[in-house]
């Protein structure tokens, strides 16, 4: 490969023992892992609040040691991720996605040991009318930030319209709702294409949740909390003043993504996929891991700055050998000027970590020359989480 990567990965000391894996695997450079968690604490730095975001990992596991290194609360995407945490006791827990079922609200009301252990969104009179539904069938108040759109465009009320204050008056206004605050996600962050257009992105973020609040107040509305997430805008952060909770999530693992904005180097990423080479021919060299454990993310809300489907790095080399195409069991490798040997290990790192985790069905935890492999769960959905 002609270009040399700026921050090559070095397997001299990273994932060690994966070169010995007979079968693909997802693999979990611990050490980094447990630095990339102590590293978002001391960067936060007590100025907020910390409620990272487990739809990342899905493991209980690797959410007890964000507790243990201060994380004062967590942030999912699925009702039963929720009620995982809930009924381990990592709690409070936002559950960061609107939901419609009442049914579904009020057995997580149930699940918690009190009503500010769940906090709920609402971002129309839909979802307020399913939280108020869901309450009233539970028995108890349920607390509900107004989630706002930041720029991403995906859920959120709209800022420049007066369907905030109508969102929230129909929270505040309701027996059966306690208002938490503000939330929003700057996922858009992800497509900013450098680190200085992610900083920009962290700025409007604050300008338009500090502008919301102050709207919000000057109605008569108080706002207990704003809650803020992405890692990239964390990374990156426009400062921490007026902000209270922070919800990162991927750099538990960073990924590619990560690296091309600038976030982070190579040696930085926790997770990879182990593989090994099975074929050779004149055109691509060919893994035993496809798009069933790699996904076919080139980048996260469908961004990407690449062609790519990850980096395949091999023992000895500087450069990776770009993964150029899926099948759902095999990668497609570009060689360049060396052809590789069938049976060379392989560690391939994904554009988005967070698909591969979920894909994974539960990942390898390698610790080093003195600690042996062991298996990190994540938690399936499977039938009713009830």
């Amino acid at each position: 490969m002609s270009n040399q990567p700026s921050s090559p990965l070095d397997l001299s000391t990273r994932f060690r023992g994966f070169d010995a894996l007979n079968e693909p695997r997802v693999v979990i450079d611990e050490a980094v892992l447990r630095r990339n968690i102590e590293e978002m604490t001391a960067l936060v730095g007590g100025r907020a609040a910390l409620h990272p975001h487990i739809k990342t990992h899905k493991s209980l596991e690797i959410a007890r040691l964000q507790k243990e290194n201060g994380a004062a609360g967590f942030t999912t995407a699925r009702p039963y991720e929720a009620a995982m945490l809930l009924r381990d006791g990592l709690f409070p827990v936002t559950l960061a996605y609107p939901l419609l079922n009442p049914q579904i609200i009020a057995g997580l009301l149930r699940e918690a040991t009190s009503a500010e252990d769940i906090r709920f969104i609402a971002d129309s009179d839909e979802t307020v009318d399913a939280l108020i539904a869901g309450a009233k069938e539970a028995g108890r108040k349920a607390t509900v930030f107004m989630k706002v759109d930041v720029g991403l465009h995906r859920c959120g009320v709209d800022p420049s319209t007066d369907t905030a204050l109508k969102i929230a008056a129909a929270i505040t206004g309701n027996p059966d709702l306690t208002f938490a605050g503000l939330l929003s996600h700057a996922g858009h962050a992800y497509g900013a294409g450098n680190a200085a257009a992610v900083t920009t992105i962290a700025e409007s973020e604050l300008a338009i949740m500090t502008a919301m609040r102050q709207k919000l107040q000057n109605a008569g509305i108080e706002v207990p909390r704003v809650s803020i997430g992405s890692t990239p805008t964390l990374v990156k952060n426009a400062g921490f003043e007026g902000v209270d909770e922070v919800r990162p999530g991927n750099y538990v693992f960073y990924d590619l993504t990560a690296v091309r904005l600038g976030l982070v180097e190579r040696n930085n990423l926790a997770l990879g996929v182990a593989a090994r080479i099975i074929a050779v021919n004149d055109h691509y060299a060919i893994a035993n891991v496809g798009s069933k454990t790699l996904s076919s993310d080139l980048g996260p809300h469908g961004t990407s700055a690449t062609k790519s489907f990850g980096e395949a790095w091999m023992i000895g080399h500087d450069t990776p050998l770009p993964v150029a195409k899926l099948s759902e069991e095999h990668a497609f490798l570009e060689f360049f000027d060396t052809r590789p040997k069938v049976g060379t290990p392989l560690l391939i790192l994904p554009n988005h970590s967070c698909p591969v985790a979920n894909l994974s069905g539960g990942m390898l935890a390698l610790g080093g020359e003195d600690s042996p492999a062991r298996e990190i769960h994540v938690e399936g959905f499977v039938g009713n989480w009830r």
